[in-house]
């Protein structure tokens, strides 16, 4: 594992599972189906395309702030639209970037406009963090005479 790794590498380690609804569910629905898959957003896609994300982000500023009811509005109202998405070939350390640059949470990985996966800024911490220890013991190894070579 190291930063230069792409994120169709993370997607192989932490599964490829893609949870969306269309623009024309209720946000309702969208949030209840955000707690019962424990995640944070999800992708919209109409016709096999992906059209925008929402988040829990969406729901608190746009819904919540705005006095509107969860049930009487549509994902697509409120939706991120374009979503910020990119190829499997890019690094960690790129989307990492693209994610703090935009303040997102969520990168959906795209190959020829059929969505392969989502990243969390969690999985590439931790994506990171298993870089970082793994170079630290082999400095250890290293530094204590037990490197191969």
């Amino acid at each position: 594992m190291n930063l230069a790794d792409t994120v169709r590498v993370v997607l192989k380690e932490k599964g490829q599972d893609v949870w969306s609804v269309t623009p024309d569910v209720w946000v309702f629905d969208a949030i209840e189906m955000m707690a019962s898959k424990h995640v944070g957003a999800l992708l919209v896609i109409d016709q096999d395309r992906l059209v925008g994300i929402i988040s829990e982000r969406d729901y608190a500023r746009k819904v919540i702030l705005e006095g509107k009811s969860s049930k009487q509005t549509r994902v697509l109202e409120i939706m991120t639209s374009p979503a910020i998405f990119v190829a499997p070939e890019s690094s960690v350390e790129g989307c990492m970037r693209i994610m703090t640059k935009n303040h997102i949470r969520h990168l959906p990985i795209v190959e020829s406009e059929k969505v392969l996966g989502v990243v969390s800024i969690g999985d590439l911490v931790k994506w990171i963090i298993s870089a970082h220890e793994e170079t630290i013991e082999h400095l250890q190894h290293y530094i204590a005479g037990q490197y191969p070579g």
